[in-house]
């Protein structure tokens, strides 16, 4: 059952393939953030799942930590605030924690590629406010994603081909799960502009 007390705030899910601007419309909305992409597992996690290639599939739900992303969303709406782990991606590794606070605010944003994984059960648990779905060309999601990985030393130039081609493949069933999860459909200027208003 989901908890009958108000909770302090209500979190708005973007979701989106790797590279659909997600991030960058966390940021500029002002509001609190946090980033589900920090609950991915360690390199060397025996759950990690594979390729046919014997590298981590980075894009496969099992390779997130789903329960401990609810459980800190769940605690920053009711409490105001929780520790975050900092996913060092260049390494696969955590690299410690940081405090995520609300300050007074009462929405505020989760962001990462594994969002249609949680739609439902933030509604159930009652800190739902909004779940959207960042969508454009998936050619442009695709370059802007290798110019971000590149600039981030993320990895190999060579795995970044190999996973954006692969990403690319994916991006239509990507979308597909986060409408059917209960994402709304925006372009990042409109997402951009939702946010604003609530703030």
């Amino acid at each position: 059952m989901p908890d009958a007390a108000e909770p302090l705030a209500k979190v708005v899910l973007i979701g989106g393939a790797s590279g659909s601007g997600k991030s960058r419309i966390a940021e500029l909305s002002g509001l609190p953030i946090l980033r589900l992409d920090d609950f991915y597992r360690e390199g060397d996690d025996p759950a990690l799942p594979r390729l046919d290639s014997g590298e981590a599939d980075w894009d496969h739900p099992a390779s997130w930590h789903r329960d401990r992303a609810l459980d800190a969303l769940e605690q920053l709406a009711r409490t105001g605030r929780t520790a975050a782990p900092v996913y060092d991606i260049s390494r696969s590794a955590s690299a410690g924690t940081h405090e995520v606070t609300l300050g007074g605010a009462t929405r505020f944003v989760a962001e990462g590629i594994f969002v249609a994984e949680v739609v439902a059960e933030a509604r159930r648990r009652g800190i739902l406010a909004e779940a959207l779905c960042v969508r454009r060309s998936r050619w442009v999601t695709m370059g802007l994603r290798f110019a971000r990985d590149l600039r981030e030393h993320r990895k190999s130039p060579a795995f970044l081909v190999k996973r954006g081609l692969i990403l690319a493949g994916r991006e239509p069933a990507i979308v597909k799960a986060l409408t059917d999860a209960g994402c709304r459909p925006v372009r990042v200027r409109t997402a951009t502009r939702m946010l604003a208003r609530a703030r």
